[in-house]
């Protein structure tokens, strides 16, 4: 089912198996597999990979019944900040606290 799922959604942004292979950094062989179900559990990595270019979550990668409303949560450029800050070493504990140092520094402008 996931398979299926991924080609859907790869043919609903209008791209080929190579495109989404390059652009996700994964193996066209294994995108053909998983979508012709002859491959049925793919990695979590490997779902984060092409949810993040599909632009959906993983759980909609994997659940049939999440709606489809959650696809627009975030755009692609959300991800790529996403990605930039993982891959520069920030964790999550530190851009929680950078969230919050923002907000309570929105408040304080907003309270002047």
């Amino acid at each position: 089912m996931i398979g299926k799922r991924v080609q859907q959604l790869r043919k609903e942004k209008g791209m080929s198996l190579t495109e989404l292979a390059e652009r996700a950094g994964v193996a066209k062989s294994y995108i053909s597999k998983l979508e012709r179900d002859i491959q049925k559990n793919p990695s979590i990595e490997f779902l984060e990979k092409i949810a993040a270019v599909l632009n959906v979550t993983i759980n909609r990668l994997i659940d049939s019944e999440e709606p489809a409303a959650n696809d627009n949560e975030f755009d692609q450029e959300w991800y790529e900040i996403i990605k930039d800050a993982m891959s520069s070493g920030v964790d999550k504990k530190r851009f929680r606290e950078y969230l919050e140092y923002n907000k309570w520094i929105m408040n304080r402008s907003n309270d002047d």
